[in-house]
């Protein structure tokens, strides 16, 4: 349909998709900003292209909403992030037009030149577009694609989508690099100007093509040089992505050529809702509450709690070091990063640089803490074993959004660093159930544990709360009950709750791994057990826990609950929480039936 219309149509049609846009996220929570500043470039895409023949693979997701709109998804679209609704990513299993699925950064060119190559075996001819954003482009995985990328005999495309933002504002030197490139327009000029020249006589028509070693000469002098062209891409930009028709006739362009190519687009984040493109940082996300509630009290979430103790921890402590991938609000790191901006480290969209960036800070006597989301943490596995478990460094992970995340969907879910980070020697992680908890969880990772130290908590306003018992590695509530229920983290609360309509007695675990030894003589003088666990149960505590009980000799009923061999998909917290029977009706349910066996 596209195809068809006329460029002021499509104009028109660029106006109705960011209307649209605003009108649901507001509804649902989404990625906002991002998805406004590429509308132009989505219709130029399906414009120029015809999918599912070609693909288009988008890096992070979070800028394909028009994409999605536009192939057939219109309706849907109204149910984005919802319960079975529809993902805020692309997903081939949503539809054709997806090629790849698309929850983190710097993935798409890998995924597009393994595409390509799969065409070329087949014989196919179409086309592979990766569009990825200049923030990404700091992960170390793009620069892998795009030096195996330049090897192509065969057109392939990608779109550097240059909007000077990833979460936070872009930093280090392939920011400054792109700024340059934006700014550089001499070149341009000069060469508009020398082929308009040239063109007005048959000299000038038969010298411009021989100059061409002169052209690049000038080029260089100009703008000195291009990464991009030194890698062996075809360089066509900087363009104005947000212009229609300039970006349909540079994809035109892009189209005839034989070989791998870059377009570099300029685009304005949030573009067309003035809110977003002034702070287009705040507007990056919305959760679905912030969108529905944006003007009421706010309550303090544990990601900004996290960041002013750790504030306070390094107003006394020189050697603490903040560290963050890109997310320094999102982290609650602004804070630090205003008042210690020589001990705040941005390092972009580069999660493993950034561990071994912390074990290099740790060698030399600092403090380092990487505040991360749990679903990148991910990223870091052999650098966490490798450059900092095996090098004994103390650093600390202070690991956010941890457990569900609602309609953050299947690529966000921070259920599997449990299971993951338990795995490595001389490790000790912390996973707290309320605001007291995680300060004193942050102060015993910094100072009570000599290695790596893990902070994990849950996405979302902090719960608040105290205890008499100042040692916080573990709480054992009494209610002469004739089951134990054993937990960590959020669900802690529930638990206790649950406790009191069901007589069972509870086991709090704030230190969760290694396991305390006095957890495990408490819960050797109960028959009945049930491990409740907000994470993926393979390689979990309750399957530790159990294996604890079964070396002590204990003899029992024992059973676990957790996510068993299955990625969660789209729904609200309290709906995924219930689905799995970690709330409080769920943990009722599960010790009604225990207790009441005979």
């Amino acid at each position: 349909m596209i195809k068809k219309l006329s460029l002021g149509e499509m104009e028109q049609l660029c106006s109705e998709l960011r209307s649209y846009i605003i009108e649901v996220v507001y509804g649902t929570g989404g990625h906002l900003a991002s998805s406004l500043g590429t509308v132009e470039l989505c219709v130029a895409l399906h414009r120029v292209f015809s999918t599912p023949d070609d693909k288009i693979v988008f890096d992070v997701g979070h800028q394909a909403y028009a994409h999605k709109i536009i192939t057939g998804r219109y309706k849907d679209f109204r149910r984005l992030r919802t319960e079975n609704g529809i993902s805020g990513f692309p997903r081939p299993d949503e539809s054709l037009h997806d090629a790849f699925i698309a929850g983190h950064a710097s993935t798409s060119i890998s995924a597009a030149l393994g595409i390509a190559k799969a065409m070329e075996i087949k014989g196919e001819k179409n086309y592979v577009i990766s569009v990825i954003g200049d923030g990404a482009l700091t992960g170390g995985e793009a620069y892998e694609g795009l030096n195996n990328a330049s090897k192509l005999k065969r057109n392939f495309i990608v779109i550097l989508n240059d909007n000077e933002m990833s979460i936070s504002k872009n930093s280090g030197a392939v920011a400054s690099y792109l700024s340059q490139m934006r700014s550089s327009t001499k070149y341009y000029e000069t060469k508009k100007r020398v082929k308009d020249a040239l063109s007005k006589s048959a000299i000038g028509r038969e010298l411009s093509k021989s100059v061409s070693g002169t052209k690049e000469l000038v080029k260089f002098a100009i703008f000195q040089s291009n990464i991009f062209e030194n890698l062996g891409y075809k360089y066509l930009g900087p363009i104005d992505g947000n212009d229609l028709a300039e970006t349909i006739d540079t994809l035109n362009v892009a189209k005839q050529l034989q070989e791998p190519c870059i377009i570099h687009i300029k685009t304005k984040k949030g573009k067309g809702y003035l809110p977003a493109e002034q702070n287009s940082g705040e507007y990056h996300g919305l959760s679905k509450r912030q969108a529905i509630v944006k003007c009421t009290e706010k309550k303090e979430s544990y990601s900004e709690i996290a960041g002013k103790y750790l504030l306070e921890l390094a107003d006394k402590d020189e050697r603490i070091c903040g560290v963050t991938a890109a997310m320094k609000y999102a982290t609650g790191l602004q804070f630090f990063a205003k008042k210690y901006k020589s001990r705040f480290f941005d390092v972009g969209i580069a999660e493993e640089h950034a561990v071994t960036f912390a074990g290099g800070l740790a060698s030399q006597g600092m403090i380092p803490v990487f505040c991360v989301y749990s679903t990148f943490l991910q990223r870091c596995y052999d650098q966490i074993l490798h450059d900092l478990a095996i090098e004994g460094e103390h650093a600390v992970l202070a690991i956010d959004r941890a457990g569900f995340v609602g309609e953050d969907g299947e690529t966000h879910q921070g259920l599997f660093d449990v299971s993951m980070l338990s795995s490595i020697p001389g490790i000790e992680i912390f996973s707290p159930s309320n605001e007291s908890e995680l300060k004193s969880s942050f102060y015993k990772a910094f100072y009570k544990c000599k290695g790596i130290a893990a902070v994990r908590y849950p996405k979302g306003d902090a719960v608040m709360g105290y205890s008499a018992d100042n040692d916080y590695y573990l709480k054992h509530c009494k209610n002469n009950g004739k089951a134990l229920i054993i937990t960590y983290g959020r669900i802690s609360r529930y638990a206790f709750e649950a406790a009191e309509k069901t007589d069972a007695d509870v086991l709090q675990m704030v230190k969760i791994f290694p396991i305390v030894e006095k957890s495990v003589e408490i819960a050797e003088k109960y028959k009945k057990i049930v491990f409740f666990e907000e994470g993926i149960q393979s390689g979990g505590i309750g399957e530790k826990f159990g294996m604890e009980l079964l070396k002590s000799g204990w003899r029992g009923k024992y059973e676990i609950k957790a996510v068993f061999n299955k990625f969660v998909s789209y729904s609200d917290t309290d709906k995924q929480l219930a689905e799995y029977e970690l709330d409080k009706n769920g943990i009722i349910k599960i010790m009604g039936e225990i207790i009441g066996e005979n």
